[in-house]
């Protein structure tokens, strides 16, 4: 019995002894000789040098982004403001594709609004300078993956390019005026949806190329800054909103001022000949 136990005890530390080597085995080495821990692969060739990596570091070079904004700046003087801005965005590269200034008036402050379209490897360096012009109200930017889109038209394009060229080929070696009349009409039809798909192409790209950013520029005043932070501000803001309220009744009252001398004149006649019609009746 004690042997029986014996020989047990020995096959146990065998079968544990195996184990523990066979693991040790696969973790601290691999077949290169190179170690292996937590996750970092050694190089090929370079057992001494790990290759570290995460989930981050996946390359989206490839991708197709169409971007997309708007920035809203308070400026000193939103009509000089507006001509540094179309010089940041030609040295960066770019263009705009509109432009309208509003010089300061008695009735209305000064303002300008772009539409810039900026190389979209050189976005943000050039709202880091545009944002110098002045006071940042705002900036808002969208992106949109169009990577499918793209893909999509390549392919078709590809696709009839093909067929272009095969129609090509067999116009060389029709033999037949209706072989002849059948080909052009296909080619002509593959032709102009080729040209179209090449339009929305070049049109996409452009848009994958330059982002569009719509600057608008204020002057002070225009866009309201923070609420009141104490007693006193409070007060002063209130003061402000008052007399800007009754300034605007006053502008109110003088647009409608005209209107309302010609409606009591009107309204004057219209009531003295209701009375002579009333005292006609009555004398009749």
């Amino acid at each position: 019995m004690r042997r029986t136990w014996g020989v047990i005890a020995v096959l146990l530390t065998t079968v544990l002894l195996a184990g523990c080597t066979a693991n040790g085995a696969s973790v601290g080495t691999d077949s290169s000789g190179g170690s292996v821990s937590d996750g970092v692969v050694p190089a090929e060739g370079a057992p001494d040098s790990p290759v570290t990596g995460t989930t981050g570091d996946v390359n989206t070079a490839n991708r197709d982004v169409i971007t997309t904004g708007s920035v809203s700046i308070t400026a000193t003087d939103p009509v000089e403001a507006s001509e540094a801005a179309r010089t940041i965005t030609e040295q960066a590269g770019g263009r705009v594709d509109s432009r309208s200034e509003n010089p300061a008036t008695d009735i209305q402050p000064a303002s300008a609004t772009l539409t810039l379209r900026i190389p979209s490897d050189e976005l943000d360096r050039t709202l880091v300078e545009l944002k110098k012009l002045g006071r940042v109200n705002f900036v808002s930017l969208t992106a949109q993956d169009v990577t499918q889109q793209s893909q999509d038209l390549d392919a078709r394009i590809t696709a009839l390019t093909t067929s272009v060229d095969r129609l090509l080929a067999l116009m060389a070696s029709a033999t037949t005026t209706a072989d002849l009349i059948s080909i052009e009409s296909a080619l002509s039809s593959r032709q102009g949806e080729l040209e179209s798909l090449q339009s929305q192409r070049d049109f996409l790209a452009d848009q994958i190329d330059y982002s569009t950013v719509q600057l608008e520029l204020v002057s002070e005043g225009t866009v309201a800054s923070g609420g009141p932070d104490n007693f006193w501000t409070g007060i002063i803001a209130g003061w402000t909103a008052l007399v800007t309220a009754l300034g605007g009744l006053l502008i109110g009252l003088g647009v409608a001022l005209p209107w309302l001398v010609v409606l009591a004149i009107f309204g004057a006649i219209v009531l003295l000949l209701v009375r002579l019609f009333a005292r006609r009746r009555k004398a009749a």
